[in-house]
């Protein structure tokens, strides 16, 4: 399968950093025309840090939130966050491990060890939060929102696509269901990648997935034989499998666009 030329190019795509206070409401155009210190003045409640990137044109394009893996927010998500953009999406990256002193690293065993510190409620507090910050820039349209992960992130956004009812399309690439009772609450669709030798997010997750579906949740499933976790990320050889890579993301970029239509 070849991957279809985006609509924008890398160079047709602006970038730029966001910092706002996790789980408060977000100032406005508005609120800066009557107070213009109240996107300056410091808070004291935790900080949401993120990069974005967007299309550089005056049009409002959906807003995705993408997650990151277990490593943090490393140059290998990053990548993707453009690359998404380049699909026509606003898409801001949050660090995850904000409350951690944002850390990133690339040994198995730390990344382990800072997801285990995460605080889910907390974490999904933080994404909750993107989402709103997205209805206040001019880039993104109001309310018109998907979420996309991958490892420690695809778990985040299974649960945050039971949890946000406004939400319009939930990715994920081999995450875990961490509270499969919580599958009921699910109303946008979401898309599943499955590696088929995969040791962390296992059968038995998929297998909850299939239940929801099976009693009408949108979900999708779609497994890579051969492929073992983590098997899109060509940052490690190892596990990278190109032509899997490729289909997966296609299909991702597919079920986007109809997710969004009419939008």
């Amino acid at each position: 399968m070849t991957t279809q030329a985006a609509p924008f190019s890398l160079d047709q795509i602006g970038t730029g950093t966001a910092r706002f206070p996790s789980g408060m409401a977000i100032p406005t155009a508005t609120d800066a025309m009557v107070d213009p210190y109240i996107r300056t003045r410091v808070s004291k409640d935790v900080q949401v840090e993120c990069i974005q990137f967007w299309p550089q044109d005056k049009t409002a394009y959906p807003g995705i939130v993408l997650l990151h893996d277990w490593w943090g927010m490393n140059s290998q998500i990053t990548d993707l966050g453009a690359r998404l953009a380049c699909e026509g999406y606003g898409v801001i990256i949050p660090k995850l491990y904000g409350r951690l002193g944002g850390m990133v690293t690339a040994n198995a065993e730390v990344a382990e060890a800072l997801m285990a510190k995460c605080n889910e409620k907390l974490l999904l507090q933080d994404i909750n939060t993107c989402c709103e910050y997205l209805n206040t820039t001019e880039h993104t349209k109001r309310n018109i929102h998907g979420v996309v992960g991958f490892g420690m992130g695809a778990s985040l956004a299974i649960r945050f696509a039971c949890q946000r009812k406004r939400l319009r399309a939930a990715v994920a690439y081999y995450g875990k269901v961490t509270a499969p009772d919580q599958l009921t609450n699910m109303m946008s669709p979401l898309l599943y990648h499955q590696a088929e030798l995969d040791t962390w997010a296992t059968q038995q997750d998929v297998d909850h997935l299939r239940a929801a579906a099976s009693q009408g949740k949108r979900i999708e499933i779609k497994t890579y034989p051969g492929a073992s976790h983590a098997f899109c990320d060509e940052t490690r050889p190892a596990g990278y499998q190109p032509e899997a890579a490729t289909q997966a993301w296609d299909t991702t970029v597919a079920f986007l666009k109809t997710s969004f239509q009419g939008t």
